[in-house]
């Protein structure tokens, strides 16, 4: 620069830059009266898309509220009959409280929670709508979206649908016994994903409800205790049945397997006959899961019983062996060759006289 004299960039383009015009109170007014007209144009629209999405909300939230009520108290009237079915002398034995409860709320969330996704669903639609969005773009994103966490969350997909049938169907619930296959033990925890089971020696198994593939329930309905009796083929028959029969009859009576057993003891019959031993087979109809301690308790008394009526069951202490006739010559020793002097062996072993002249 001459005269040695900097400027700066930012003054430069100042200067440069036109200067704006100023806004004359006519073209003030003209915008002013445009946006006036705008919205004098619009406000009903807007009032009435506002008022739309208002109303859709309150529809929707209502709705939600009424379903959600009227399923907990279908819920809680059905605990309140498995309550009453409980005081009663059989209805104690053939329903679970526990059982009940859980399967009940178990329905009730999953209800609640297909309520709730399809109302809301519903309702956020109508209001996308509302404001004149296209929604078969969307609508079709997320079928593809669907389709692939569908493909990619299959496993969990099929848990969740097979813990809602198992639970629908009451094939288990807690307190179960049951065998599921890859494990077996009581219930504990029935989820629409995992079935919590623990096994005889305590251990808990979480089983997913998508990997089980057949159930077989133990405690619905009753259960069967059955006990194998074997005697000796020489036994009387009619006298093991008296005596099985009496032990059978003495248990029925007494508590607490008067309660446990359900039907009489039955002798089917002999289940297996063999050379040495035949088996008679004993059955009983039980409550649900106490088939194992009355077979234990009704082979103690069985036992018992026949050892007092002296039938000895195969195991027992051996017979004793029938004693033989003596054998006169058992005592005496086998002939001996050196007996005999004119025996080659005797012969041999005599000792050579010391005159070998005469």
């Amino acid at each position: 620069m001459p005269g040695g004299c900097p400027v700066s960039w930012s003054a430069l383009a100042a200067a440069t830059e036109p200067e704006p015009m100023p806004v004359t109170l006519d073209e003030a007014a003209e915008r002013a009266t445009n946006a006036a007209t705008w919205v004098e144009e619009n406000w009903s629209t807007w009032l009435n898309t506002g008022l739309r999405i208002l109303l859709i909300l309150i529809v929707a939230l209502l709705l939600r509220m009424a379903v959600r009520r009227a399923l907990t108290k279908l819920i809680e009237r059905m605990n309140r009959s498995a309550q009453a079915v409980e005081g009663t002398a059989l209805g104690g034995l053939l329903v679970n409280t526990e059982r009940r409860r859980q399967r009940s709320e178990a329905i009730g969330s999953v209800l609640r929670s297909v309520a709730s996704f399809l109302i809301l669903g519903t309702a956020g639609l109508m209001i996308l709508g509302a404001f004149k969005i296209d929604l078969a773009p969307l609508l079709a994103s997320a079928g593809v979206a669907g389709v692939a966490i569908g493909f990619g969350a299959r496993n969990l997909v099929t848990d969740f649908l097979s813990g809602v049938f198992m639970i629908l169907e009451d094939q288990y619930g807690v307190g179960d016994s049951i065998d599921a296959g890859v494990a077996s033990g009581e219930v504990v925890e029935v989820g629409l994903r995992v079935t919590k089971l623990r096994g005889v020696d305590g251990e808990i198994w979480y089983v997913r409800n998508g990997e089980i593939k057949r159930i077989g329930n133990l405690s619905q309905g009753w259960a069967t205790a059955a006990v194998d009796v074997t005697v000796r083929p020489t036994e009387d028959l009619d006298r093991v049945r008296s005596v099985i029969t009496e032990a059978a009859e003495a248990m029925a009576k007494e508590e607490p397997w008067n309660e446990r057993l359900w039907g009489p003891v039955e002798i089917l019959g002999l289940n297996e006959v063999l050379l040495d031993s035949m088996t008679v087979r004993v059955a009983a109809k039980t409550m649900p899961g106490k088939a194992l301690g009355v077979e234990r308790e009704l082979r103690w008394r069985i036992k018992r019983g026949l050892d007092e009526a002296g039938i000895r069951i195969v195991g027992g202490l051996p017979a004793p062996a029938e004693e033989a006739a003596a054998d006169p010559t058992a005592g005496m020793a086998a002939p001996s060759v050196f007996a005999s002097t004119t025996s080659p062996q005797s012969a041999a072993a005599t000792p050579l006289p010391k005159d070998l002249s005469k």
